[in-house]
């Protein structure tokens, strides 16, 4: 299993977001996708934050209890965001998403440029894979 690479298994049309895109605007993207938020990325794909649903319905309830959209990404994104890279193996990412952490890791080559997403449903996927291959070929 440690052949398995995030690269086999990682989403490369994610959700994501600028810094100066209003809530509302971020909520439209989010509930239009099947995640639960994703990377705050530059003009030069460089990661520069994370937009989750946490994020966004903390800002949104204050935004819509005053009909006031004056807040952005920028305003509510977490700034330190984990990435990952294509080459990393899925167990290794697999040990990283364990309690506490994040459930969608950006993916990221060596320059920092964005490239995609993984969540624990790819990863989980690739741990099926395998398991199937195992069950299917008995040592």
């Amino acid at each position: 299993m440690e052949s398995l690479k995030v690269k086999d298994y990682m989403v490369h049309h994610a959700v994501t977001f600028s810094k100066d895109m209003s809530l509302t605007a971020a909520l439209d993207k989010v509930m239009s996708s099947q995640h639960m938020g994703g990377p705050v990325i530059d003009e030069r794909k460089q990661v520069n934050g994370f937009l989750s649903e946490q994020d966004l319905l903390d800002k949104l309830v204050k935004v819509s209890y005053y009909c006031q959209d004056t807040h952005i990404v920028g305003d509510c994104m977490s700034s330190e965001v984990l990435t990952v890279t294509p080459e990393m193996s899925v167990i290794e990412l697999a040990d990283m998403m364990k309690v506490g952490k994040p459930k969608v890791y950006p993916v990221v080559n060596v320059d920092g440029k964005f490239l995609g997403i993984i969540t624990r449903t790819e990863v989980l996927k690739a741990i099926g894979v395998n398991l199937k291959d195992c069950f299917q070929h008995p040592v």
